[in-house]
């Protein structure tokens, strides 16, 4: 059997859906599995043993260039002359519903009523009901696994091998400390209100004793790093690829950020962390354990209506993140 999974974007979305490959290949070994991503997240799948082939799209650009609609759906044809036996959408959107039917007969997606665009439910020849506020992680094990007859319970998931393979590239023996717990502080997010203050990182590096290290992704990010770095004793990392970041995850101690792709690498490489909440989910975007934890702010929040303009994250008291750092990395 080979199977096409269509999860374009974005990195945090990937990381939930990708836990699914390792029981896909302990059930069924012998699938073939073909993953269809944006080009720019191509690198969170690499190296993975599960994958058989990662095939990169670029829809993000037809925004810019609308002609480069043309040959993406040339190319999203041409594979689909590897006649899958299965197109597996895990993403829900119109778009991702698109390319499922340019590749292939039957396809499997989230029913009308599971998903925040009901449209893409039409495309599909099979409908998969999860429930929009359950758990993002169950809710594409739904998809994913529940197409092939493949069971799969909370046990397995909490006793889930770590997932995100990469080649070392990068001598982080500079940066990482022998003597003290390394600390790796997340501090971007793809909405402003998804940000914690970068006041209350200072405090929490100034009240903690280990190695702290900030990553960053973009400008604006490396300037809140360097901010918290010249308050405080946390030194900034120099811009990393994605491969290289998945290998620095999996040697901390403990990752503290907030809901965003690098943070959810801690969960899928079970490396302990805090995810910091605001405007979104903690109970839905974090598959919580005994070393990963959330906090968040007093809002509710509705998943199928995010308000970007909730900046509750502001209001989280910096000593519970703290308290739960300490006992992570202290007392576990």
């Amino acid at each position: 059997m080979r199977i096409a999974i269509v999860k374009l974007s974005a990195m945090g979305d990937i990381i939930h859906a990708m836990v699914a490959l390792q029981f896909i290949k302990k059930i069924k070994p012998s699938i073939v599995i073909d993953w269809f991503v944006e080009k720019r997240f191509a690198e969170v799948l690499e190296y993975n043993p599960h994958i058989d082939n990662i095939y990169t799209l670029e829809l993000k650009a037809v925004k810019d260039k609308k002609t480069k609609i043309f040959s993406e759906i040339s190319n999203i044809k041409d594979y689909s002359k590897n006649n899958y036996d299965l197109i597996l959408d895990a993403q829900g959107l119109i778009k991702s519903a698109i390319v499922s039917k340019l590749l292939g007969k039957n396809r499997i997606g989230f029913s009308k009523k599971s998903t925040r665009e009901s449209l893409a439910a039409t495309l599909y020849t099979k409908k998969i009901d999860s429930d929009y506020s359950k758990n993002v992680i169950e809710r594409n094990l739904d998809v994913l696994l529940r197409s092939i007859n493949i069971e799969c319970n909370k046990d397995d998931i909490l006793n889930k091998e770590p997932f995100l393979y990469f080649k070392d590239g990068f001598d982080f023996s500079e940066v990482l400390s022998k003597e003290r717990k390394n600390i790796l502080l997340i501090v971007g997010a793809s909405w402003p209100s998804k940000i914690y203050s970068k006041g209350k990182f200072v405090k929490i590096v100034n009240n903690i004793d280990g190695n702290f290290i900030i990553a960053w992704g973009n400008e604006q990010e490396k300037k809140t790093a360097e901010y918290i770095a010249q308050n405080s004793k946390a030194k900034v990392l120099p811009k990393l690829s994605i491969n290289n970041l998945k290998a620095l995850v999996s040697k901390v101690d403990l990752l503290i950020g907030n809901d965003t792709g690098p943070t959810h690498m801690a969960w899928a490489l079970n490396i302990p962390s805090i995810t910091i909440f605001g405007c979104t989910p903690g109970y839905r975007n974090t598959y919580q354990t005994k070393i990963n934890k959330v906090i968040e702010s007093k809002s509710k929040v509705d998943p199928k209506r995010l308000n970007k303009d909730d900046y509750s994250i502001e209001n989280i008291d910096e000593n519970k993140i703290v308290e739960m750092a300490k006992e992570l990395l202290f007392e576990s």
